[in-house]
């Protein structure tokens, strides 16, 4: 009888546990509402129970289907809070801190998903007074999935900006909020719902990519788990094989090189890389040591060893001492010492760097020194170094996070309930390959987007790809800059907006430090499109025609913001023209009324022109009498 009563009590305890409501990740405490417009609050209880929500001195009351799933439509709400809610059902959930506001979904590649953890050093003042409860971020976790749209994240809260929370934030999409913020006094939320390296083709629904038969039946392919698991198992073992070899070969790992003197080792300027030297082009592992001398002051005090960028990876030892490593080459290295590392007279760095393919070494143009107290000892210049040991370049690997679909199912989908005000977009750089489809695909991924959303035409406000890579002395051929083509021609899609970073990269590192200004050239276009500002000047010039007199063709620009100048010089640079055989010739330009009159004794009957039309166009100067630059651009004569 005893054993049949235990029995009756655990099947009602398991009949209350499933009778329980629960609410996505999104709906929690301190999240952001979207103001001014009706919202949806939804979530999942047991099959036709009653839910009950009671807010601001009302009550709201909603009825699960058969599937458990149910939503309540809560009325347009002014700006404000805090609020609570209590969602009652055979449970009580009692929501707190909430705000209404601006919601902004912020997506893309690793430059909308960078941290500001990755820009401490630029910004540390911004750092030390993030203290604003009324700016948030959600940070949706980085996974895929094939096979469905999910309806919920796997983890995720809402945080609120703080010294601490704010090393967390996407760098763009915290100083667009402080702009907007700052102008429009309201409580701002953003999404962070970016991945490193992702295509565009990965953040469209399935029924969307269908316009795309490739990337279609690449999904299709991957939607088999056996194939996946096979892939990641035979990367995973392909890499641990390579660096296995490559321990044992390392010469330097044998005979302690780390504890050695570099007695008969060679010398290099650091940085540079090794390939451009007497080493020659050699992936592996190469041993590079510097002697430094450390004054009796600078004992004991905090220091800092800042090694610029390392291609690809690297270990430091300091006296033998571990000091610190990265795995890859794009974090800049930045590693604190501990107090008691550094010793009074010499001192031995020593970096054991891993090329896994390409050009290695260390990067130009970044930091490389001591910091030590208030006193900075300057790395750059001469550096011993000893090959370790040559290796054959790693074995490709399939990302396959990067295949379509995949990060809309899983890191768009669970959001498309969520009331928002408009959309952020930094990506591109992963489509340079193919860039001629960029437009297309971003096209089809915005209407995916409103369709889901179903909100109309919401605003969608994105970045330009930046400079990158070294410049050129004469006109060049660039897919980075057919991506920026693309880019400007997306703005015929209503209700978009492209905020020009041209100006704002570095031609050694895809991701540029600068996020606080492509944060306010995204703020002002907001200002603009969504905030009602006609008055302030939102962007840099933009290609409107081109016109041919003679042998000179005159360009016209919408955007010219009080006036066009060539910022910083008393010339244009970089206009280039062709005839009919489309060979480019640097052209001479002159601002006069307000346009653009380019010509060049190279080219007779021009039929095209280009601006800025490089991977890095490095001194690019048109800009308006409000600072901000000319979109680059290609345009054929009379269109």
């Amino acid at each position: 009888m005893r054993k049949i009563s235990l029995y009756v009590i655990l099947i009602l305890a398991s009949l209350s546990s499933s009778a329980q409501i629960k609410l996505p990740r999104l709906i929690s405490d301190g999240m952001v509402l979207q103001r001014s417009i009706p919202i949806k609050l939804w979530g999942w209880a047991t099959p036709n129970e009653s839910v009950k929500l009671n807010f601001n001195k009302a009550e709201y009351t909603a009825k699960a289907n058969e599937k458990g799933e149910w939503q309540i439509k809560l009325p347009a709400q002014k700006a404000g809070g805090p609020y609570q809610m209590v969602f009652t059902a055979s449970n009580k959930i009692i929501l707190k801190d909430i705000l209404f506001g601006d919601v902004w979904v912020c997506s893309g590649q690793s430059n909308m998903e960078l941290p500001m953890s990755r820009l401490s050093d630029k910004y540390p003042d911004v750092i030390a007074n993030a203290n604003n409860n009324q700016i948030r971020q959600f940070q949706v976790p980085d996974e895929f999935d094939f096979k469905q749209e999910r309806k919920d994240f796997s983890n995720g809260s809402w945080v609120s900006a703080s010294p601490k929370n704010v090393l967390d934030f996407s760098g763009v999409a915290y100083f667009f909020a402080l702009e907007i913020y700052k102008r429009n006094h309201i409580p701002i939320g953003f999404i962070n719902s970016a991945l490193g390296g992702s295509p565009a083709q990965d953040w469209i629904s399935e029924s969307a990519i269908k316009k795309f038969p490739g990337y279609y039946e690449e999904l299709q392919k991957f939607k088999d788990d056996n194939l996946i698991k096979n892939i990641e198992k035979a990367d995973q073992q392909a890499s641990i094989n390579w660096y296995k070899k490559l321990n044992a070969a390392d010469e330097g790992l044998i005979n302690n090189w780390k504890k050695t003197d570099a007695k008969g080792w060679a010398e290099m300027n650091i940085p540079g890389y090794w390939a451009d030297g007497a080493l020659g082009f050699v992936n592996g592992v190469v041993w590079f040591k510097k002697d430094i001398n450390v004054t009796k002051d600078m004992v004991g005090k905090p220091a800092k060893l800042m090694l610029g960028r390392i291609i690809d990876a690297d270990s430091v030892f300091i006296n033998g001492q571990f000091a610190g490593t990265t795995s890859y080459q794009y974090p800049p290295r930045r590693y604190v010492l501990p107090s008691n590392l550094l010793k009074e007279g010499k001192n031995t760095i020593v970096v054991r760097v891993v090329s896994n393919s390409g050009k290695g070494g260390f990067a130009p143009d970044k930091p490389y020194e001591l910091i030590v107290g208030d006193e900075t000892i300057d790395l750059k210049g001469a550096w011993n170094y000893k090959l370790g040991a040559k290796m054959e370049p790693t074995p490709s690997q399939t990302f396959v996070r990067w295949k379509p679909v995949g990060l809309y199912n899983a890191m768009i989908s669970p959001l498309t309930n969520y009331a928002i005000k408009g959309a952020l977009w930094y990506q591109g750089e992963a489509n340079t390959n193919k860039a001629e489809e960029y437009k297309s695909l971003m096209q089809t991924l915005i209407e995916d987007w409103r369709s889901k959303w179903n909100q109309g035409n919401f605003p969608f406000l994105y970045v330009q790809l930046p400079g990158f890579m070294e410049t050129k002395t004469t006109p060049t051929e660039s897919s980075w800059a057919k991506l920026r083509q693309q880019q400007l021609d997306l703005l015929t899609v209503p209700n978009t907006a492209m905020a020009v970073a041209i100006d704002l990269g570095e031609w050694n590192d895809i991701h540029p430090l600068n996020k606080q200004d492509v944060g306010k050239r995204l703020a002002l276009q907001a200002q603009h499109l969504v905030y009602g500002d006609t008055k302030s000047v939102n962007s840099g010039p933009m290609f409107k025609e081109a016109k041919l007199n003679k042998n000179k063709i005159t360009i016209s620009f919408n955007n010219v913001g009080g006036g066009l100048i060539a910022k910083g010089a008393k010339e244009l640079k970089y206009f280039a023209v062709a005839g009919a055989d489309k060979k480019y010739y640097w052209a001479n330009a002159q601002i006069i009324n307000n346009k653009v009159v380019v010509w060049s004794k190279e080219v007779q009957n021009p039929v095209s022109v280009r601006y800025a039309w490089a991977d890095n166009p490095e001194g690019a100067n048109l800009y308006n009498k409000a600072n901000l630059p000319a979109s680059p651009f290609e345009a054929k004569v009379g269109l």
